[in-house]
């Protein structure tokens, strides 16, 4: 059943559905909705199961459906979680059901004292809003821009989380969306679509999307149409219209697989590999290091 806004509602089977439009055939046509005039769909028959595997720290997910972002935001919302310190707040996502969360070292840089504000679901569909102090700093790179944070549950139960995307699927012009808390805005939902796959700041790539980015959106995820992590956002371009980017979850997965590399000691915050920028060019021509045949080739 596809209940519309208008008070509506049509009976019949699913032919398509994507983020945008659902087609459904009722015998004697098929019929098109736009996914904008759609309150809710119903099914009578019960959804294919998704199957989720647990991968190191982090979970991924066969059989997803591809659904709206309005649909995905009451699934998804309850693993977006506002990380706060003295000094400022971000964003971050909860990977596993013991409370593990990614989100930018720029949010935690230089703080010991972090809080997390989560949203748990409530029977009545409802979301209660709970403040959780003593959050562990796991591990940091500041190479990556990315911090593994641990948060306590006040009563001992599981949290929601979000599945990370499994083999790397990007495409110029693929819708996604954003949940976090801009300018300290709680749990907003922004979207957009991709605008490179690939675009390169020191040394490392980035999703570029035209999804609009703030502060306070550092360490929030990015997700594709079938609530899938694809990224980690971590900044936009200020001055600039429509240009943001995130961190890919090759790199989150990377960076939580070697987390032991990078584990935070509070006694030792410099503890772990840290990356230093190279020095600057000052000719075009090829350095000095490399004149010794192989640049040729």
């Amino acid at each position: 059943m596809v209940k519309l806004k208008s008070g509506s509602s049509v009976d019949g089977t699913i032919l398509k559905r994507t983020d945008k439009r659902v087609w459904v055939d009722i015998g004697p046509e098929v019929l098109a909705f736009d996914m904008e005039d759609v309150e809710s769909v119903a099914s009578a028959t019960a959804p294919i199961a998704t199957r989720t595997e647990q991968v190191d720290l982090f979970h991924t997910a066969t059989d997803l459906p591809t659904l709206s972002p309005k649909e995905h935001a009451k699934i998804l919302g309850p693993a977006v979680v506002k990380v706060s310190t003295p000094g400022g707040l971000g964003s971050g996502v909860i990977i596993d059901k013991e409370g593990h969360a990614i989100t930018n070292a720029h949010v935690v840089q230089g703080e010991q004292k972090l809080k997390a504000t989560v949203w748990f679901p409530q029977p009545d569909g409802t979301l209660q809003r709970v403040e959780i102090d003593k959050v562990e700093l796991i591990a940091v790179n500041n190479h990556l821009d990315l911090a593994l944070l641990k948060i306590p549950h006040p009563e001992g139960k599981e949290f929601s989380f979000a599945p990370v995307q499994r083999e790397e699927k990007l495409d110029i012009g693929q819708p996604v969306f954003a949940i976090g808390n801009p300018l300290g805005l709680e749990r907003t939902l922004t979207q957009g679509v991709i605008s490179t796959t690939q675009r390169s700041f020191d040394g490392l790539t980035y999703i570029q999307t035209d999804t609009p980015i703030n502060p306070g959106n550092s360490g929030g995820p990015l997700f594709n149409t079938r609530g899938e992590v694809i990224g980690i956002t971590n900044m936009g371009i200020r001055g600039g219209e429509a240009l943001g980017f995130a961190i890919p979850s090759r790199y989150v997965k990377d960076f939580i697989r070697n987390r032991e590399a990078f584990s935070y000691q509070p006694n030792n915050p410099n503890a772990g590999h840290n990356y230093h920028d190279g020095p600057a060019r000052t000719k075009f021509d090829v350095p000095t290091e490399l004149l010794d045949g192989s640049a040729a080739k």
